[in-house]
């Protein structure tokens, strides 16, 4: 079988022991690989009502089948794990070279349980594996652990993923970063700072993936490769990356002043023509011809000097909108230090706009913010804000609990200005504005994850597999769910989201059955059902965790606030019309809970037991 590396590293820090697992047969083949492995093991795994933050909980590292080869974007590497800020079963995804670096040394994944006495890193390195002192690093930001590893292991071409001060510190919105890319949102961050794991180091001197079918397979990457350049989406990925501003505002969907605006002024002045001009390189993940990624920098006013690699869209909007601040310095400036600190760019600017509009009702005041005055338009403490709550310090300490977490102490009615759903913080998207993506945000089972189901046909006007009005309410049930089975699918590979909607199912069932040699992933309506698998296996870990229609809940803001201005000016989201329609469209009951013939008809009848 091509494709794997059939090894699994389980690893439980708190005995400091190292065992393998192969995969079996019936796992590849029900799950394929990537997000169905993790979900699937993280299920099996872990007992319901285990604290996030215990060493009860584990965190899964998977890379997929198509990881190493020279398919393209499939580079991604994805965790798994409970997540501390939402209680739901979560997976966050970055990219780069850790997930190819992995496969090469000799494994498809990492599982990791337990607590270490210390401060430790895991090293893996062809084939081999160990545990290394880690104390030293502790707490170091992201940028200087990746240096002192490599200096210590004398390669610099080792990959890591690792946290910094905010994982350490049980930051509910710290990430994981592997150099400049971040698995950020849910708090996984978190977790490997609650099981004292400071880092994982791989390198492999070997750079072969045994294929299948290696004729079948270069011919289907061939054209892969042709279709990803004939694309509409190729040249501006490559020149733009997702630093765009200007589609969101234009459809009065841009979140500005905490979501009470859909258009935020002088929005030109963060459009891509003002990052082009910034860009001083473009990067890649392993092997990817798009070459989204790019190092930026800026020369003039107070941020002078500040580079990062990015900012993608979210971090463009989440330091700008949330404040009503329009400074490309500050973006800049904001993204490469939650880039150090080891922060989810959108929860933690989301949290900070949520204090702005806090302060401006007079519900929290200069007392409660150590003297800041946080007003809109004002940028003056942003950069203060994202260090306080990495360190825990000053009323960054509060608003490390993510908003909803922050509104339970400060009380005050605070919790009615949380936009946030299940706990975690909205994207850059307002949900009045377009339905369909709207309903990924409610029923996602991340919480408001926007890369479990985007909908294109409503943001981009692409008509698969139809055309769509994204003010309507009809047929957005099956639309939705059209969304994220289709991602949940193409996450098996494991496909990066920006090459999703380039990537048809039969391209993809032409790649993963010539790689893995397994029949049946040549069938598209197989791995479709596979993708609607793995959804429902999520929805069914967070129904055993208590979840239920009760948490696919938007705040009041977005269901009885009509939009003020822009071209979504007086709508809202109308969940007592979409969420049944969406319900009915999955096989869900009216409690929102995958019925008993469903779970059947997927093969997830262990989960009724």
């Amino acid at each position: 079988m091509g494709g794997y590396k059939n090894r699994i590293l389980r690893v439980d820090l708190t005995q400091g022991v190292f065992s393998e697992e192969s995969l079996s047969p019936e796992l590849i083949h029900d799950y394929i690989g990537g997000r169905g492995f993790g979900t699937r093991l993280l299920y099996d795994d872990l007992k319901a009502g285990t604290d996030p933050l215990s060493p009860g909980n584990e965190i899964i590292y998977m890379a997929g089948p198509l990881a190493g080869t020279n398919a393209q974007s499939f580079a991604r590497w994805k965790i798994y794990f409970k997540s501390p800020l939402t209680g739901t079963i979560f997976k966050s995804s970055g990219g780069g070279h850790f997930a190819s670096e992995l496969k090469f040394a000799g494994f498809d994944g990492v599982a990791i349980k337990g607590s270490a006495p210390k401060p430790v890193y895991i090293w893996i390195h062809d084939g081999k594996y160990e545990l290394r002192d880690a104390t030293y690093l502790w707490g170091l930001d992201c940028d200087d652990t990746h240096l002192l590893i490599r200096e210590e292991l004398g390669d610099p071409r080792i990959r890591l993923v690792c946290v910094g001060p905010a994982g350490e510190r049980g930051v509910k919105v710290a990430g994981v970063f592997s150099d400049r890319r971040a698995a950020a949102r849910g708090g996984g961050g978190a977790v490997m700072g609650m099981k004292n794991l400071k880092a994982i180091a791989v390198r492999s001197s070997s750079r072969e993936i045994e294929i299948a079918d290696p004729e079948g397979f270069r011919k289907a990457v061939k054209e892969q490769v042709d279709s990803f350049r004939a694309n509409p989406s190729y040249e501006a990925r490559r020149e733009v990356g997702t630093r765009h501003t200007e589609f969101t505002n234009l459809l009065g969907m841009f979140p500005t002043h905490n979501f009470q605006d859909g258009t935020l002024p002088d929005w030109e002045k963060i459009d891509s023509p003002e990052w082009n001009n910034l860009t001083y390189q473009h990067t890649a993940c392993f092997g990817c011809i798009l070459r989204c990624g790019a190092i930026t920098k800026t020369n003039k006013g107070k941020y002078a000097g500040s580079w990062t690699e990015g900012p993608e869209y979210e971090t463009i909007w989440g330091f700008s909108g949330p404040m009503g601040v329009v400074d490309s310095g500050l973006i800049i400036a904001a993204d490469n230090l939650c880039d150090r600190l080891g922060l989810d760019t959108i929860s933690v600017a989301s949290s900070i706009g949520f204090a702005y509009e806090l302060f401006e009702r007079g519900i929290i005041n200069r007392e409660d913010t150590g003297g800041m005055e946080l007003a809109y338009g004002s940028d003056q403490y942003v950069l203060e804000l994202v260090r306080q709550i990495a360190y825990r310090e000053g009323f960054g300490n509060v608003l490390a609990e993510g908003t909803v977490g922050a509104a339970r102490q400060i009380g005050k009615g605070a919790i009615d200005y949380a936009i946030q759903v299940k706990g975690l913080e909205l994207p850059a998207y307002d949900p009045r504005g377009a339905k369909a993506h709207g309903l990924n945000l409610l029923t996602s089972n991340n919480g408001a994850d926007h890369c479990s189901g985007y909908a294109p046909q409503e943001m981009f006007g692409l008509p698969i597999p139809y055309k769509a009005d994204r003010f309507a309410t009809e047929n957005k049930g099956t639309l939705a769910k059209w969304n994220q089975d289709k991602q949940a699918m193409m996450e098996t590979g494991t496909l990066c989201v920006f090459a999703t909607n380039m990537m048809s199912p039969e391209m993809y069932a032409k790649l993963i059955s010539t790689a893995t040699g397994v029949k049946d992933f040549a069938d598209p309506a197989y791995l479709w059902k596979v993708g609607e698998r793995i959804f429902n296996l999520e929805r069914m870990f967070n129904v055993r965790e208590g979840f239920n229609k009760k948490d696919d809940v938007f705040p009041k803001r977005i269901t009885t606030e009509t939009m003020p201005h822009g071209t979504a000016a007086g709508q809202v989201f109308e969940t007592d019309i979409l969420l049944p329609d969406y319900y009915k469209a999955r096989g869900w009951d009216d409690n929102g809970i995958p019925t008993r013939e469903k779970l059947g008809e997927l093969g997830l009848d262990f989960t009724l037991k």
